[in-house]
């Protein structure tokens, strides 16, 4: 049985991986290892070690603490009734985020502030 700690921290890589449009063959190859092992590391099926995880921090450069946002949460059970259980798990979502990050910053900033005008009123 997969833990859950280690199914929060396959889907961060995942998330990852995916929103800076990296392919699992891709971060594999930057780690050392086959693809067919960070899907089991995605999935949680297995548990990455502690190097492995400094390995996929650099690869996907971020913080190896970015693994484990909002882990509280998802393992207690305690997330916010109004948020979605796991956003980043909706394509459509990930789609936005990148689309966003494509944008110019000065264009990005008015967007931003457009969407949170709309959010306010609906």
């Amino acid at each position: 049985m997969t833990h859950p700690v280690d199914v929060h921290v396959g889907k961060r890589i995942r998330h990852r991986r995916w929103l800076v449009g990296m392919t699992q063959q891709q971060l594999a190859e930057q780690v050392g290892i086959k693809f067919q092992q960070i899907q089991k590391y995605e999935t949680g099926a297995n548990r990455v070690s502690a190097s492995r995880l400094w390995d996929i921090s650099r690869a996907l450069q971020v913080s190896i603490s970015f693994f484990f946002e909002g882990i509280e949460d998802q393992v207690e059970g305690t997330e916010a009734a109004e948020a979605p259980t796991d956003i980043m798990a909706d394509k459509e979502a990930l789609d936005l985020i990148r689309s966003y990050y494509a944008i110019p910053e000065n264009q990005r900033r008015r967007l931003f502030d457009l969407a949170r005008v709309l959010s306010d009123v609906a």
